[in-house]
């Protein structure tokens, strides 16, 4: 359902918010006869005009209407950012359209005995090998090799290399002291096997084409020389699963090889069970949906849509990137990336739709005590008091409805 309601804020509260305007840059504000930042309001506004105020006021008043549309019990519950226009401003009034829409109607389907198969877990001894390898790899040491040795598969090779094109030498194509695993292929084919043999203080020139698919468009398919010279060369040592290295690694009271098997195929299995569960929730899910009959408003799938860009543009920040820069370097438009969002969108919405749906149907209900034990736990899992993780969260409501949806996830996966 989608509703429009107009509201007006007249008075002393529309003045208060142009005064607040006010003091948000009264600091910078520099006039004749007055130092800067202590201009009085009056004064302000017969100079520079309260139409000057009206950016920044409207953002105070649209907050106070808008909370004032919330409180009274015949505006439907929005599901969505509200559209917002202005509709009338002055100096006296500011009257405001706000456009709301509601939560679809969902008529369920089956969401019960779906026939779904839970798949079994099972940690193979590979499995269990392969991860041992890891973790040998995970507390290797490096060995410098004597000046004889020389350079062999798995080897690293700490070499000052620099490339050159026509006798020319070409952007990104110098190292010093660059560590070269050998047998990684993180150089160009044929690189790292012109090495192989060489020792210490050997010097190389090493012809090469760089490949046809080759990023740079100055670079591929075109032959270069690439002088080298050996500097050092290490090999990797793995430890022993020896009491020394039970003792460094201190993990689950694991003294033998045997038990630090076990402890892998056990931390292996739970992270295997939780992934299964979840994979399980989003198959029932998944059915559900298909059953159930909805259709998603614009406005909500818009709203999904940028909190999923703002999901992506927080994991681009841990690495170090922007969302602009992104964008530039895959040549993407922001509308064209929001577009492929879309369908992953609209699936979060409609499960949490059928859930919604499931919790009223169901009658399912989280009672106060329920909701202090949880609080409770949550905040002694994080180390902090109950207070302080209220306050991380937001309100005991939020924390509510993430209970409600636990409960409903537990029914349907049961």
């Amino acid at each position: 359902m989608k509703k429009s309601y107009t509201l007006k804020l007249e008075g002393k509260e529309w003045k208060d918010c142009l005064k607040g305007a006010y003091n948000k840059k009264k600091k910078d504000i520099n006039m004749d006869g007055f130092r800067k930042g202590q201009v009085p309001y009056d004064v302000y506004v017969k100079k520079a005009g309260v139409e000057s105020l009206y950016m920044d006021a409207v953002d105070d008043a649209v907050d106070v209407l808008y909370s004032k549309l919330l409180s009274d019990k015949d505006t439907i519950t929005p599901a969505a950012t509200p559209g917002i226009d202005i509709k009338n401003i002055s100096d006296k009034e500011i009257e405001v359209e706000f456009a709301l829409v509601s939560s679809p109607e969902v008529k369920l389907g089956k969401y019960k005995k779906l026939g779904i198969k839970k798949d079994k877990v099972e940690v193979t001894d590979e499995e269990v090998e392969h991860e041992l390898g890891h973790l040998k790899e995970q507390f290797a040491e490096m060995k410098a090799l004597d000046d004889k040795a020389k350079i062999k598969e798995g080897n690293i090779a700490v070499i000052d290399f620099e490339g050159f094109k026509d006798g020319v030498a070409f952007k990104g194509g110098k190292g010093e002291n660059y560590n070269l695993e050998i047998g990684s292929h993180s150089f160009i084919p044929g690189f790292e096997e012109a090495l192989v043999g060489l020792k210490k203080g050997d010097k190389k020139d090493v012809e090469l084409t760089f490949p046809k698919d080759y990023h740079s468009e100055e670079l591929k398919g075109q032959k270069v020389v690439f002088k080298v010279e050996i500097k050092e060369i290490k090999e990797r040592v793995f430890p022993e699963f020896n009491k020394e290295f039970f003792e460094d690694l201190n993990v689950g009271g694991v003294t033998s090889l045997d038990e630090l098997k076990n402890y892998i195929k056990e931390n292996m299995k739970a992270e295997k069970e939780h992934k299964l569960e979840d994979d399980y929730l989003f198959k029932c899910l998944d059915k559900i949906v298909e059953d159930s009959k909805f259709e998603i408003p614009e406005e909500m799938t818009n709203d999904e849509v940028n909190r999923l860009v703002k999901e992506f543009s927080q994991k681009l920040q841990y690495q170090g990137l922007k969302f602009e820069d992104y964008l530039k370097f895959t040549n993407t438009k922001e509308e064209d990336f929001k577009k492929t969002l879309e369908p992953e969108a609209n699936k979060r919405i409609g499960y949490r739709l059928v859930m919604d749906a499931i919790i009223e149907k169901e009658k399912l209900e989280v009672s106060d005590e329920e909701l202090e034990k949880g609080l409770e736990e949550q905040a002694k899992e994080y180390g902090i008091s109950k207070e302080e993780f209220l306050k991380e969260i937001g309100t005991k409501e939020l924390f509510k409805y993430d209970m409600l949806m636990r409960k409903a996830m537990k029914f349907v996966t049961e």
